[in-house]
């Protein structure tokens, strides 16, 4: 199955891009107007998040949320057999000299991004970034071995390493021992399971419990922290600029990580809200289910204070 799957997407992907433009217009027809793809998850999530917009203003968002998310699976297919030189010139990282300078300090480097605008793009930062460092990015396996392998295969065609959630810190540590510098990237916000839910920032007009498992690792790895603010000027077209969230997280404040990163992916959904994933359901875990959840006030505060 792996490589009948594998044939058809490489098939696929070689066509030029400007035709996978026009099949994601098509697409947006079938998924948007006659399947209603998780359209009631969509419109609750927008509208819950920005109440002081009209209904005007919130369907908009809506169709430019579809249109873009449909060019985001085009472009994810595209990215099977693309070339090098044309990733370069569509997927630019402006400040990337920032990480470079913490390689030549001997130091390895912590990245908060999120799922906004084409992520998967982000993995050809080795083609940019200096010899002297391995980028990574952490993933969690797909139910479907064939398709966690087609994905591992595409994220992995420019030299980054993807790391398993649950080895990552490991395969971390070994290689700072070992005196290998490394970029890694975190993209964290998704759902945690109810025993990561360390902690509740405000995000988007609701609590939102958030993995904390970025903010940990780079304490323990003692590692400067950035975020990439990534922006759409026209399709296909994508630019990540380099952001320094901190220097030097022993003098940080438990859990200030975390609130600035959602901070700072606020700012960047508020600015085109249609390029991040509002088909996720972000908010199905409330506080009042953490509460049914650790029914102990005790067991709540242990959770709560973990990082």
């Amino acid at each position: 199955m792996y490589y009948i799957v594998f044939a058809c997407w490489y098939m696929l992907s070689l066509l030029p891009l400007r035709i996978h433009y026009v099949l994601s217009d098509a697409l947006y027809l079938i998924i948007y107007r006659l399947a209603g793809y998780r359209t009631k998850v969509v419109r609750s999530n927008l509208a819950s998040s920005f109440p002081e917009k009209s209904a005007a203003e919130l369907k908009r968002i809506e169709k430019g949320f579809y249109h873009w998310f449909c060019d985001y699976i085009a472009e994810t297919v595209k990215m099977f057999s693309m070339s090098e030189k044309e990733m370069r010139r569509r997927m630019q990282f402006e400040g990337i000299e920032q990480i470079n300078e913490e390689f030549e300090k001997g130091r390895s480097v912590t990245v908060y991004l999120g799922h906004y605008c084409n992520w998967e793009w982000v993995s050809s930062l080795p083609l940019n970034i200096s010899p002297k460092g391995t980028a990574a990015q952490l993933y969690h396996p797909l139910e479907s071995k064939a398709l966690d392998r087609l994905f591992l295969y595409s994220r992995e065609r420019f030299g980054a390493h993807s790391l398993e959630m649950k080895e990552a810190f490991g395969i971390l540590r070994n290689w700072q021992k070992e005196g290998r510098l490394s970029v890694t990237g975190y993209i964290s916000d998704q759902v945690p399971g109810y025993s990561s839910m360390h902690y509740w920032p405000r995000f988007l007009n609701h609590e939102t419990p958030t993995y904390t498992g970025a903010e940990r690792i780079a304490r323990l790895l003692d590692t400067p922290v950035y975020y990439f603010d990534i922006l759409r000027p026209r399709r296909g077209y994508y630019v990540a600029k380099v952001v320094k969230m901190c220097d030097n997280l022993k003098e940080a404040p438990k859990f200030s990580i975390t609130e600035q990163y959602y901070r700072l992916l606020e700012q960047s959904i508020q600015r085109n809200p249609e390029y991040w994933l509002w088909s996720h359901n972000r908010w199905k875990r409330q506080w009042k289910d953490f509460v049914e959840y650790f029914p102990d006030e005790q067991e709540r505060k242990r959770i709560l204070s973990k990082l």
